[in-house]
């Protein structure tokens, strides 16, 4: 099948609950869709406001820490990320790398610290799971608690040459020693094995947990092969038509876990041809890229909401100049949609109990999206705890 950029941007907001608000009740539906990344903490709530219509902070403060039907923990390119209870082998036993290529594939920029080390990626994890069971038993702490306890129990374990270089500056992560560097790359690998998740905020921090304990139970079980392959669909749904190339990008893992993972759906895949380019559909997500829901309204967009993570990027804003400045290294702007068009780019900053929101144009706006935008803008208040929001808006 075609299919022009401008049908795959409305799939893809449409994949995305973006195009049009779901109803109130839709938590889950909305968190299973792609998982909702938690960078900083608090960003997967604006990104259900965003998708959810009439929701309130504490809906989803008690499906996080009350009936715990949201789960949270490391998932996606190693980032912590919100998701249903219900479906989160697919965003952990669905990623979860099984040999030593694909585990230092995850790692990163972990790789560096355990060459100097003298440590296998296996070893690191087996270590990093064993103890954390330890440590988080009966208990949860901060990150950085966790981090220094972590390896400092590990360190006792190790011997002469190999302890030194453990307990030696962190060449990646500056004020960290190398096994805290470490410990702090290997326990997303450990929350993909369910051991660790993210627990209860208290004063503001995140704190880490046991996933048995914070739960009452262990996660749902489920077969590898079963979430691989549905991780792959929920993918497509968000994000096809598409490629495995891009599937180990999105999901942070090495190209040959990603093909892997692609096998197990490859009968169900349909070719389409996009601007030029072949992608892949799935054939269940066929009928909504034909003719996919029209996107209406305003939304803010947070710089790590899961649609500004596609990886073909001229999808969304065609020109290089646009890409560099919404995609930077460090300090990314948040996106502002209108109808489904990249509107402008924006920044908050909060004083008190009051929000100054600055918006720059990518592109002309009539006063009808100028009124939907500063709605859009107040019913921000409440998820920034605030009690008002001003919008300015400027030209490029």
């Amino acid at each position: 099948m075609r299919a022009s950029r401008e049908q795959v941007l409305a799939f893809r907001l449409d994949g995305h609950h973006l195009a049009r608000r779901l109803p109130r009740g839709s938590l889950l539906q909305t968190a299973g869709a792609c998982g909702l990344q938690d960078t900083p903490p608090g960003s997967a709530l604006l990104g259900m406001h965003a998708r959810v219509s009439g929701l309130t902070p504490d809906d989803v403060t008690r499906a996080l820490e009350n009936a715990k039907t949201l789960f949270a923990t490391w998932s996606l390119r190693g980032a912590p990320h919100v998701m249903p209870t219900r479906d989160a082998s697919v965003f952990t036993l669905g990623l979860l790398p099984d040999d030593e290529e694909s585990l230092r594939a995850f790692l990163g920029g972990g790789v560096i610290p355990l060459d100097v080390v003298g440590m296998t990626a296996a070893e690191l994890v087996a270590r990093t799971g064993e103890v954390s069971r330890q440590v988080l038993d009966g208990r949860d702490v901060t990150k950085d608690e966790l981090g220094v306890e972590l390896s400092e129990r590990i360190a006792r374990e190790l011997k002469g040459k190999q302890r030194a270089r453990w307990r030696a500056p962190s060449i990646v992560v500056r004020g960290q020693t190398m096994g805290e560097s470490l410990v702090r790359f290997a326990i997303s690998v450990v929350a993909l094995q369910g051991v660790v998740c993210v627990g209860p905020r208290r004063g503001g921090a995140v704190r880490y947990a046991r996933t048995d304990q914070w739960l009452g139970k262990a996660l749902p079980k489920a077969r590898r092969e079963t979430a691989e392959a549905e991780l792959v669909r929920r993918y497509l749904a968000c994000y096809g038509p598409s490629t495995s190339e891009e599937l180990a990008q999105w999901a942070g893992i090495g190209l040959a876990q990603a093909e892997h993972a692609w096998k197990r759906v490859a009968k169900e895949l349909i070719p389409a041809d996009i601007d030029g380019r072949t992608a892949w559909v799935h054939r269940g997500d066929q009928a909504r890229l034909g003719s996919p829901n029209v996107p209406q309204g305003v939304r803010f967009l947070l710089p790590h909401d899961p649609f500004l993570q596609l990886r073909d990027r001229t999808t969304l804003a065609p020109e290089r100049a646009l890409q560099r400045r919404i995609w930077r290294a460090i300090g990314n702007p948040g996106v502002v949609l209108a109808e489904g068009r990249l509107m402008g780019l924006w920044r908050p900053a909060k004083s008190g109990k009051r929000l100054r929101i600055s918006v720059e144009l990518v592109a002309p706006m009539t006063r009808e999206v100028r009124t939907h935008l500063e709605v859009e803008a107040a019913a921000l208040a409440p998820w920034r705890g605030v009690s008002t929001v001003e919008v300015k808006v400027t030209s490029e």
